[in-house]
């Protein structure tokens, strides 16, 4: 299975003058169209031409440095969520935190339509400050942790501390 989603991916190698090249275009592309393609749901490999090495993850996050850094557009990550982000590098629960991302980003996208609506009718003129939009993210959130930890739980019969029991308190207030 691992191979047919790799034989379904675009290959993009990257070359020493840090041009890279979309192998079935037969075309130079930027930094920017990789971003156009990842918004359009294209999955694409990058390979480093010369060693052949999978350097897909280091070109995602150049991505993620370069829309950070635009002139007047929004960040996406908060300075205190890049903070923690650093030091889980050091810590015991470092092996977690992938895990953790990938399972929140999976839901928070499978959720967007639904969280759109809210902010769209319900909330609308409410702003980022008003308590029912905070109490509506606090309880995604916490359904998501619930969540989270019923599946680590399941997997290794260890639930993360701190994290609730999604059937139990998932969506009630602390």
């Amino acid at each position: 299975m691992a191979d047919s989603v790799k034989a379904q991916q675009t290959v993009i190698k990257k070359y020493a003058n840090r041009r890279l090249y979309h192998t079935g275009t037969s075309t130079y592309v930027t930094l920017e169209d990789l971003s156009t393609m990842v918004q359009n749901g294209e999955d694409f490999v990058v390979y480093d031409a010369r060693t052949s090495d999978d350097i897909t993850r280091s070109v995602l996050t150049q991505i993620i440095f370069e829309q950070e850094n635009k002139a007047g557009a929004d960040n996406l990550l908060p300075v205190a969520f890049l903070r923690q982000l650093i030091r889980f590098y050091g810590d015991s629960m470092r092996t977690m935190v992938p895990s953790f991302l990938e399972f929140s980003m999976a839901n928070f996208a499978k959720d967007q339509d639904g969280l759109r609506e809210k902010f769209s009718t319900g909330f609308s003129g409410a702003g980022f400050g008003s308590s029912a939009l905070q109490t509506a993210i606090e309880q995604q959130v916490r359904a998501n942790m619930g969540f989270f930890g019923d599946a680590m739980k399941m997997f290794t019969g260890f639930t993360p501390p701190g994290v609730p029991n999604a059937n139990t308190n998932a969506g009630q207030p602390s």
